[in-house]
């Protein structure tokens, strides 16, 4: 239970950084998240974005991105495709769990349908709109940063593993350094 206390001290430790960076609350709330009021969204994100079925194909930042929707469900995904998941190994399975804990932060690395992914799921009608833009984001940056940092480019939530593994490259490097 040693390990659970340690994680557990970190997130706490970290929740202040991160309150500190929070968006502020609107003062007027927003309206609910509708597959329309979506598109709009993504339409001043791309205005290149074309309607695909039930969501949308855009490009944010050179990223092709599809966000699909459901409003049966209540549900909407944007998705990034990276790779086919066969051929990934246990290390880079590890490696993407552990950025999903700490790193990735909104956006999550997963597998369907013989693929990985870069990926954000959330409820549709209570997202709002700056919650989706970040997002957005973030699920391209893991998408970039995929075999290298694995990092949505926002705050580091405490208590994973991605810290001491990123500092090991600086470490490496600054060894290599001396020799110099």
């Amino acid at each position: 239970m040693a390990w659970l206390r340690t994680i557990v001290t970190a997130c706490v430790l970290a929740a202040p950084a991160l309150a500190q960076d929070a968006p502020k609350v609107p003062d007027s709330p927003e309206p609910p998240m509708t597959y329309e009021r979506l598109g709009r969204i993504l339409f001043a994100l791309d205005e290149n974005a074309q309607p695909a079925g039930t969501g949308f194909q855009l490009t944010i930042s050179g990223v092709p991105m599809l966000v699909v929707t459901d409003r049966t469900a209540d549900r909407m995904r944007a998705m990034v495709p990276l790779r086919p998941a066969e051929g990934l190994t246990a290390e880079d399975m590890m490696r993407m769990m552990q950025a999903n804990f700490d790193t990735a932060l909104d956006a999550r690395y997963a597998v369907a349908k013989g693929r990985l992914w870069a990926v954000f799921i959330h409820p549709l009608s209570p997202l709002k709109k700056d919650q989706l833009i970040s997002s957005l984001g973030q699920t391209v940056n893991i998408a970039r940063t995929y075999g290298t940092l694995y990092t949505g480019g926002a705050l580091q939530f405490g208590g994973g593993d991605s810290p001491g593994i990123q500092r090991q490259l600086i470490e490496e490097l600054l060894e290599k350094g001396e020799e110099i």
